[in-house]
């Protein structure tokens, strides 16, 4: 057969913004020129320059017609139609040639893939326009010799494994098997393979398929961005001549959403000790590998091995990659700033993929020699399979199961082609009618339009309206328990077997939590009793099953709810959640447009983050692991002596509330975690029994130190040689308190011997002299971190300027830390740049925690002084320590109490002695003047006293030589020793 070398052909295309783009206020990166597409660095302002077969903007310049079709506006706008045009109808071409046809779409979640692959409402995309044009040729098509046939198959990969989503039910343990047969390479066992008659028809199966594959993706809480789907349209034109031989020219077309290119590298995360990473992320990055090895072959590179085998979807694209296929990728990219190096990333995966070079054969052979040729190989395995009964197992080593596998399948074969194409078109449409879906979806249909209900929301808009739940007058119960009567059966992540009810009674609707620990969100919030719904609020059931609510036909003034995608539910419930406007819009313009971008873009990761933290949640709670994962964002200025730095970056905490362990993961290294915990519940929900071992346990680590918080001491009164004596607050990245530490930077000389009252005026008087500074960090108080798990401990670190690194000593089991840290630094000589490092920047003072690991811990409570327990007594030791425990809690809460009680009666003795202090020197006071008065009376002349005059009168001071200074004096002793004898009592 002719044989064509021909190279992929590769486009790009940049979409629109999407709303969360625009809320960011994201500028665009991306500018076009025939056929070249320019990307910009947000922050260096630098262009690199890709060159494409085609380059599409599709970002705007467009208008929508009254029907929703959005067509150019006087501009270079390319639209569905000119997609079409330019690739599609090469596609088609090609297959009516009889060559096999691949078309590929590639680019991050939410960069456009399945819109320009699928389409979205009245624009469609190029698989059903590929599918609506080829049955109007066949339509059109006059030649009564010539017989066309149309298959169409739908498959999904996701983990590994594939499933028919044709085929309602649930697909065999590790799903369909790949097989290769040496001629025609690899092919899906068991894959259904449906003929068609018209363009409807597809229409149905794409829609069954569609339904099929969002059901799976809640059950097994699968994200359509983490699968791939492959779409298969067999055309065969069997030419029958004169002598009534036939003919058959087949032409494969595979039509392929990838998912989302963002996680193509992430196994092997930076830090990770799981470096394998799972097999959900297996397919992706093994088809960047072979692309790879494909461009290298195609720059003359030898002895590179291709690596098809290594995953499930690149067996399948075998031939569309460097085989039998003339292949077109579509490379789909966003326009955001804030998603630069996802962008740059497709673009370079883009550049590398057009250099790979494919030879397509004219498919074309006699359908009688087919099946003598078949017939043939069923003898050959026939002979095989008694030549193994006889017990002679020379020549080829095949099992007994594979030979009568590949005799099924080749009778399987045999018997289709037996068939006439009018008898297989009736068998597909007996199947089809057996089906009950198109019944109850009218009967939905119409429902729809006169009662409430619920529409499901998914990361990818193709599957999003695809499932809805429709709720008649009464109660409805929402959970896992089974379907009946009332009942609405839902089995994704963290659904209770009652989840919640849904009551309408015609005029309003109410949803109540079944319990307590039963999630459910309305509008971003959680809600714990009875609320109303209102038309368009939006539900979030467990941890990751999204819904809007449409209300009754009354309520229903706004019909359009495209504005409520999965981005507006995340970043809804983003902002309930506590997430600060801050980290998406800067408080200040110091930092410019770069630090705004950064911002902005941690923002977004933040809210695509939260999804997965929900999910590996309601995993671990599932598989009872008692792990719970939190986001938080890691600040730099925290870490930073000025206190100013921008830097931010989200990390996840991840606590083990059993043995109460701590860690501290990177995003990449969680993505890679989430992976395997998912591949883990898969296996679980297949009810493998799954045994790990620390090494392989997505949830467990190795202890480490934990970053608690610090605190900035200013280091300007070091410059002016004043001492520094306080105790400062350690705050966390969220600005919690941790801790109280003590620190003390003590002026000294060169001995080490503290200085007093010797400050500077002039700090500039120092230059070419020294600074000699003893720091102390005496101890450090109401540490939370051994407050809620007295097993930890705790040291703090810093670096003093110029020094090196230093820390104190590690103190464990008590809030109540004493460091009693001491050591001297010298700055020698002092120059202008030290005095202004000084003046302007602090000590940073971080504190750490400190675990010990469950061996260790086990260790400790097996091993008491009495020597080492074991056997029974083994639940007696984890008893006692337990008891020991609760004992330690309880003393430590009394002396808590004791602590304040004193506190209290050290202020009031404080309170006493200060007016202690007041009376004494109000005695000193009265004691001098009534020694001057009596002075000044010794000296006055002596005045007798006339008898008319009488005696003194009451209270009259006596003329006695001590009568006013005794009587003065008397008093204030009384009061000075009475308060005395106040003062010890307390």
């Amino acid at each position: 057969m002719p044989s064509t070398s021909d190279s992929v052909k590769v486009a790009v295309r940049v979409r629109p913004f999407n709303q969360r783009e625009k809320n960011a206020g994201s500028q665009c990166i991306i500018s076009m020129q025939d056929k070249t597409t320019n990307i910009k660095n947000p922050e260096t302002g630098d262009i690199k320059s890709f060159s494409y077969d085609h380059s599409y903007w599709s970002h705007d310049g467009f208008k929508e017609t009254p029907s929703g079709v959005s067509e150019p506006d006087g501009s270079n706008y390319a639209d569905q139609k000119r997609l079409f045009s330019d690739l599609g109808q090469g596609v088609l071409d090609n297959a009516w040639q009889g060559y096999n046809a691949a078309l590929f779409a590639y680019g991050q979640t939410g960069s456009g893939k399945s819109y320009s692959m699928i389409g979205y409402g009245a624009n469609k995309g190029i698989v059903p326009i590929t599918c609506e044009e080829l049955f109007k040729a066949i339509d059109t098509s006059s030649d009564n010799k010539k017989q066309l046939r149309v298959f169409f198959s739908m498959l999904e990969i996701y983990n590994e494994q594939v499933r028919d989503l044709i085929v309602k039910e649930k697909p065999p343990h590790g799903g369909l098997k790949i097989r290769q047969n040496p001629k025609s390479g690899f092919y899906v066992e068991g894959l259904k393979q449906v003929p068609v008659r018209s363009y409807k028809e597809i229409e149905k199966l794409m829609e069954s398929g569609t339904i099929n594959r969002t059901t799976a993706a809640t059950n097994m809480n699968a994200t359509s961005s983490r699968s791939h789907m492959v779409i298969t349209i067999r055309f065969e034109q069997v030419l029958v001549n004169d002598a009534g031989q036939s003919n058959t020219r087949s032409s494969d077309i595979n039509l392929v959403d990838l998912a989302g290119s963002e996680r193509a590298d992430s196994t092997g995360a930076t830090g990770d000790r799981l470096k394998e990473g799972s097999a959900i992320n297996q397919s992706l990055s093994t088809l960047g590998n072979v692309i790879s090895a494909l461009a290298d072959q195609a720059m003359g590179k030898t002895k590179v091995l291709v690596p098809y085998r290594d995953s499930v979807l690149t067996k399948l694209l075998q031939s569309a990659l460097g085989g039998n296929s003339r292949t077109i990728m579509i490379a789909a990219l966003s326009p955001a700033d804030i998603n630069y190096d996802e962008t740059l990333s497709t673009l370079r995966y883009a550049d590398r993929a057009k250099k790979i070079q494919n030879k397509a054969t004219v498919n074309e052979s006699p359908t009688d020699r087919l099946i003598r040729e078949l017939k043939e190989e069923n003898a050959r395995l026939m002979a095989l399979l008694k030549k193994q009964g006889s017990g002679d197992t020379s020549g080829d080593a095949l099992s007994d199961n594979d030979i009568q596998r590949m005799l099924e399948d080749n009778q399987r074969k045999m018997t289709d082609m037996s068939m006439s194409w009018e008898q297989r078109l009736e068998q597909a449409k007996r199947e089809w009618e057996r089906s009950i879906q198109q019944s109850e979806a009218r009967e939905e249909d119409a429902a729809f339009n006169h009662f409430p209900y619920i529409s499901n929301v998914n990361e990818d808009p193709q599957l999003s309206g695809v499932i809805k739940h429709v709720f008649t007058t009464g109660c409805t119960t929402i959970g896992r328990a089974g379907p009946g009567e009332g009942a609405i059966q839902l089995r994704g992540l963290g659904i209770q077997p009652k989840h919640c009810e849904i009551r309408t009674d015609g005029k309003k609707t109410f949803i109540t939590p079944s319990s307590k620990t039963a999630a459910v969100f309305v509008n971003g919030l959680k809600i714990h009793e009875k609320t109303t719904l209102a038309h368009q609020d939006r539900l979030k059931i467990g941890s990751g099953s999204l819904f809007l609510y449409i209300g009754h036909p009354c309520e229903r003034k706004d019909t359009d709810v495209s504005s409520f995608d999965f981005d507006f539910f995340m970043t809804e419930l983003a902002e309930h959640d506590g997430v600060s406007v801050d980290i998406a819009t800067p408080r200040g313009t110091d930092h410019g447009v770069a630090h705004d971008m950064a911002n902005r873009m941690l923002f977004q990761e933040f809210v695509n983050l939260m999804p997965k933290i929900a999910e590996a949640n309601a995993i671990s709670d599932e598989l009872k692991r008692f792990t719970k994962f939190e986001p938080i964002v890691r600040s730099e200025s925290c870490h930073d002596p000025k206190g100013t730095a921008p830097g931010k970056e989200v990390i996840v905490r991840v606590l083990n509330t059993k043995t109460k362990k701590v860690w501290i993961w990177s995003t990449n290294k969680f993505y890679n975690r989430k992976d395997l915990m998912d591949e883990l519940y898969l296996k679980t929900l297949d009810g493998e029994h799954v045994v790990l071992t620390r090494d392989k346990d997505p949830f467990w680590d190795p202890v480490e130190d934990i970053f608690l918080g610090s605190c900035h001491i200013m280091l300007q009164s070091v410059s002016y040689c004043a001492e520094i004596d306080e105790h400062f607050t350690v705050h966390n990245y969220h600005g919690k308190e941790e801790a109280v530490v003590h620190v003390m930077l003590l002026p000294c000389n060169e001995k080490g011997v503290v200085i007093e009252d010797d400050v500077i005026l002039e700090p500039r008087d120092l230059v070419g002299k020294s600074i000699n500074v003893l720091c102390k960090i005496p101890q450090c108080m109401s540490v939370r971190w051994i407050s809620d798990d007295n097993s930890r401990g705790v040291e703090c670190r810093f670096t003093m300027p110029y020094h090196k690194p230093a820390k104190t000593r590690d103190v464990w089991h008590k809030s109540y830390v004493e460091f009693e840290f001491k050591q001297q630094y010298s700055f020698r000589p002092v120059t202008q740049q030290i005095l202004d490092y000084l003046q302007t920047n602090s000590l940073v003072l971080e504190l750490w925690g400190k675990q010990v690991s469950e061996d260790q811990q086990l260790h400790q409570q097996l091993h008491q002084p009495n020597g080492i327990l074991n056997g029974d007594s083994h639940m007696d030791a984890t008893s006692d320590v337990i008891g020991q425990l609760k004992h330690r809690e309880s003393e430590l809460e009394t002396l808590r109490t004791d602590y304040e009680q004193v506190r209290k009666d050290n202020f009031r003795l404080k309170q006493s002695l200060m007016k202690c202090e007041e009376k004494v020197k109000l005695l000193e006071t009265r004691s001098t003047s009534a020694l001057q008065r009596k002075n000044s009376r010794e000296r006055a002349p002596s005045v007798k006293v006339s008898p008319t005059h009488g005696p003194p009168p009451a209270g009259a001071e006596s003329e006695g030589p001590h009568g006013g200074l005794d009587l003065e004096f008397a008093k204030a002793l009384r009061d000075f020793f009475r308060d005395v004898e106040t003062c010890r009592t307390k």
